[in-house]
């Protein structure tokens, strides 16, 4: 698992700690305790969210801030979601790098200085924790975990073990540049390396949970599903949703217009009658969803090239621009000449 580097290493950086917390006011106390053990030496601030808990949560909150300094709390107006709570988070974080943890314990703390130093080494913008030998073995988290990270894999192609881990360390830049909604938390790795980051993989400990209650469910493995299928689109067609309904609009169509021609042909070489041949209706139905289907493909179009033609956005990212550095490199030439 590689040693946690020393504080001589680590004490230059500032760190923001973002844990959204959601009816966890037992597990408050021992977190922020457990954070300030592991992170010693390391100039670091870490972010409570409190993601409009039914119970003490928020209370719990206070009382660990008059004994912690480096504590600061957000308190959500309503129950928003976990994306939701890790945005807000995102966007007060002050520090140059920023980690992610829930705050069930489950996740341990002194794994964070290794996944930072992994970052700094090998000049990544995100690191994801992969608990490869996870402590909640019930078939209802392990199984949906496991079939959402092979569906990342296979739409997405970023090749990540465990993709809803939720223990992740990131360039402050990375993070904040980040728009999640519904349950994309889960695929935050994902989305990042769409907008080109590096992303890079480290095994960290999970451990089982002692207080409080679960917040997954087979049932929120079908929003999740949605949202990478969401996810999915974005990254191959936003820049072209033509090609996307352009195409089913064009199968649709010729399929349609096979059918009906083939029909033609009966009625007109043997008399066949058309009247209760459900394939009649079929045909029709597929000719006027492929025209549909291209007019929805073309409108999207219309609409996605004037978004970008009022609002000056681009549809590429840069990592650096080095014009200026080669403009130096012509001018001391220009004088060395001289």
């Amino acid at each position: 698992m590689g040693s946690i580097p020393t504080s001589a290493t680590m004490c230059s950086c500032h760190l923001s700690i973002v844990v959204p917390l959601f009816d966890e006011q037992e597990n408050v106390a021992p977190l922020v305790a457990e954070v300030e053990a592991a992170l010693t030496g390391i100039d670091y601030e870490l972010i409570l969210i409190d993601d409009g808990s039914h119970d003490s949560t928020f209370t719990a909150m206070q009382r660990a801030r008059r004994h912690h300094p480096r504590l600061r709390l957000l308190r959500m107006a309503r129950n928003f979601g976990q994306t939701a709570a890790m945005m807000a988070g995102f966007d007060a974080a002050r520090g140059r790098y920023v980690a992610y943890m829930d705050g069930d314990l489950q996740t341990d703390p002194a794994d964070i200085p290794r996944l930072l130093e992994r970052l700094q080494r090998d000049r990544l913008d995100l690191v994801n924790g992969w608990r490869r030998r996870r402590a909640d073995d019930a078939l209802t988290r392990t199984l949906p975990s496991r079939m959402a990270n092979a569906l990342i894999r296979r739409l997405l192609g970023i090749d990540l073990h465990d993709h809803g881990c939720p223990l992740k360390v990131m360039r402050a830049e990375t993070a904040k540049a980040l728009r999640l909604y519904g349950e994309q938390h889960r695929m935050l790795p994902a989305i990042a390396a769409i907008r080109g980051a590096r992303i890079g993989e480290m095994e960290v400990h999970h451990r089982p949970r002692i207080h409080g209650r679960s917040k997954y469910g087979l049932g929120r493995t079908v929003r999740v599903l949605i949202d990478l299928l969401l996810v999915a689109f974005f990254q191959r067609f936003t820049d072209r949703p033509l090609q996307l309904f352009g195409g089913l609009g064009l199968l649709a169509g010729t399929t349609g217009l096979a059918i009906d021609g083939w029909l033609t042909v009966e009625k007109l070489l043997f008399g066949v009658h058309l009247a209760g041949r459900p394939l009649l209706q079929l045909g029709s139905l597929l000719i006027v969803s492929g025209i549909l289907l291209f007019g929805i493909g073309l409108i999207l179009e219309l609409q996605i090239r004037t978004y970008y033609e009022s609002t000056g956005a681009r549809c590429y990212a840069l990592r650096e621009n080095d014009d200026e550095g080669e403009e130096r490199e012509d001018a001391h030439s220009s004088d060395s000449d001289v």
